[in-house]
């Protein structure tokens, strides 16, 4: 989401090629050049009571779009990436490059069913948007979504279509389409509405009673972040004055290209996802807005 950049040669429709890039991370894109080699998986508790209260207070106001912790976790991890850009690079090509906008996609189940189809969902914030504008987003759109009981179009429908041709056909069409993707020359009709173009790919494990999971990365696309949430919980913590306390959590899981960031940067920018959690009036802040948060 950063301002408008003049395209220069090397750069890709969804991406521009970061050229200042450490000989370190430079080299490991040529020897170890898939997304799955180079995974490194974080797992964290976060403690969400605040945020209850928090949303508890917001949704007795506007009962018609209930705002839910997966919710604020999308609008968390938007503000992390707005304020960590290296969060929004990927690798691909065996270049790195970086967005000019933040993209997170998640899939919506039609019916809480074992043949219910599911289909995928993307919101790319503005500056201007909040908890609250992503959160009548996000519900009008799976209300829509949850009355058809066929393919909403876009992405659906055109991996609707791949499913029917033959399968020496469709070997042959994904051959090309890899090429592609290696090149960044995908067509849009290819790209637009893919979760494995987006710059997180969340799933909401919780909404099934399941726990926060590792979930692998794909080779294919620019994605190189992949959270799972899993479900609300009571624990005991032991709060930061060494007292023991009943709280509110939820397990996260994370998994991350190792190749865009180093440790130090990716465990700083989960600190400012818990930081939001813990003061969860920030979420009330336009995305634009910087958070204030104090790295230490």
């Amino acid at each position: 989401m950063s301002e408008e950049r003049k395209r220069r040669w090397g750069d890709r429709r969804d991406g521009r090629w970061v050229r200042d890039v450490p000989g370190l991370q430079t080299v490991m894109a040529h020897l170890m050049p898939n997304r799955t080699d180079c995974e490194v998986f974080m797992n964290d508790k976060f403690d969400v009571t605040e945020l209850m209260r928090y949303l508890e207070e917001k949704n007795a106001s506007h009962p018609d779009y209930k705002t839910t912790v997966f919710h604020a976790l999308i609008m968390s991890v938007a503000r992390m990436i707005r304020e960590r850009p290296k969060m929004n690079r990927f690798i691909q090509g065996r270049r790195m490059y970086e967005r000019d906008e933040i993209s997170l996609s998640f899939v919506c189940k039609r019916r809480f069913a074992d043949n219910g189809e599911e289909s995928l969902m993307v919101f790319v914030p503005k500056e201007e948007d909040t908890l609250e504008t992503l959160s009548r987003k996000i519900v009008g759109d799976v209300r829509e979504t949850r009355r058809s009981e066929v393919s909403t179009g876009g992405i659906d429908a055109l991996l609707d279509a791949f499913a029917k041709i033959p399968r020496p056909l469709l070997m042959f069409i994904i051959r090309v389409i890899r090429w592609l993707d290696f090149w960044g020359v995908n067509p849009k009709a290819l790209t637009d509405g893919d979760p494995n173009y987006t710059t997180v790919l969340l799933s909401n494990l919780g909404s099934i009673r399941a726990p926060a999971v590792y979930h692998h990365l794909n080779n294919y696309g620019t994605n190189s972040i992949m959270i799972t949430v899993g479900t609300l919980h009571k624990e005991e913590l032991v709060m930061p004055d060494g007292h023991k306390e009943i709280r509110d959590v939820v397990d996260i899981g994370a998994t991350l290209d190792e190749r865009i960031a180093d440790g130090f940067y990716f465990a700083r920018s989960l600190k400012l996802v818990k930081h939001i959690f813990a003061n969860p009036a920030l979420l009330d802040r336009p995305l634009g807005e910087p958070s204030g948060f104090e790295y230490k």
